[in-house]
């Protein structure tokens, strides 16, 4: 095989839509442009119950948590505890107030987390045509911090995709495309509006968490995959934020060529859609096909990270 004849992003995606410039040179929330006053009034509006659904995921816990391949999980350490004014290595405050500290450490990518624009790149340019030197020692372009003071607010639709092919979660390596989420969206009676926030279930993180799935060897998620069509698909339905219950928001690999995380260039760095990851979406879901209301108000915003890749969050879905 000749150099030409090996597939790269750069050749995939040159005939896919791309925004940069499309809300000034400087922009770094992109699509989360789409997300109007208007849009926040609409998600308000879908709110009938007040029942609130928190999705983020637990970290560092006992057990450890599921990280992407090359990462290790959140460390907890207690600094201060009972122990410790017993021990008289702490003293109480005047008054008598005592007090417990601690320290967690940690990739901004694990547990609940959104992505920076900027997270990810190809041809050294990020997300708008910032140049991929910007992240030399934090990220001046594209951060996380636009995006966290921005906020993520708008109607959220629960995509349950698991239940819909009639599974409890998906196996690895499934795959599932825009039409799969539109056919899923008609089956649960809930319409895909133009500036939805996608929030896609695929069982993923519960079974993570239970031990029925484990990262390992050879890891491959199940997801969305990529097609020009899908791309298109994001770009005219004008999504800003896709939330999903895996590690990478996509399938690992595209099955066709065997690139790994397409749609993080295809619509992160070329659209701007923002990547909620890791949420937790079995109580939601469970919810849902009770009440059979898949629509909700969705709000969320990452820590707010200096030059930070990523943040962590705990969205609130409430009905």
């Amino acid at each position: 095989m000749s150099a030409a004849d090996v597939m790269t992003l750069r050749r995939l995606l040159a005939d896919a839509p791309n925004r940069w410039g499309h809300w000034g040179d400087d922009d770094e929330i992109g699509a989360l442009n789409y997300l109007t006053a208007d849009e926040v009034k609409r998600g308000l509006a879908t709110v009938r119950h007040g029942r609130t659904f928190t999705l983020g995921v637990p970290i560092a816990t006992q057990e450890g948590d599921a990280v992407f391949p090359g990462r290790w999980p959140a460390k907890h350490f207690m600094v201060a505890d009972k122990a410790g004014f017993e021990n008289g290595h702490w003293q109480p405050l005047a008054g008598g107030l005592e007090f417990a500290d601690d320290y967690v450490t940690g990739f901004a990518q694990a547990g609940t987390h959104c992505d920076a624009l900027g997270h990810m790149w190809f041809d050294d340019t990020l997300w708008n045509g910032f140049a991929a030197s910007s992240t030399n020692g934090g990220m001046t372009k594209a951060g996380i911090m636009p995006i966290a003071e921005r906020g993520i607010v708008g109607r959220g639709v629960l995509l349950d995709i698991a239940r819909f092919r009639g599974k409890p979660v998906l196996d690895r390596a499934d795959t599932f495309t825009h039409r799969d989420l539109m056919e899923c969206a008609r089956a649960q009676g809930v319409d895909i509006l133009p500036r939805s926030i996608l929030v896609v279930r695929t069982g993923w993180v519960g079974a993570l968490a239970a031990g029925n799935q484990t990262v390992g060897e050879g890891y491959w998620e199940p997801g969305l995959t990529f097609s020009l069509e899908l791309v298109r698909w994001f770009d005219e339905m004008q999504i800003p934020c896709l939330v999903t219950d895996t590690l990478a928001n996509e399938t690992t690999y595209e099955p066709e060529t065997g690139l790994m995380l397409v749609l993080h260039a295809a619509l992160m760095r070329n659209l701007g859609v923002v990547f909620t990851e890791m949420a937790s979406l079995d109580a939601l879901a469970a919810d849902c096909a009770s009440d059979r209301r898949y629509e909700g108000f969705y709000c969320a915003s990452p820590a707010k990270v200096s030059k930070g890749t990523g943040g962590s969050a705990n969205p609130v879905f409430i009905k």
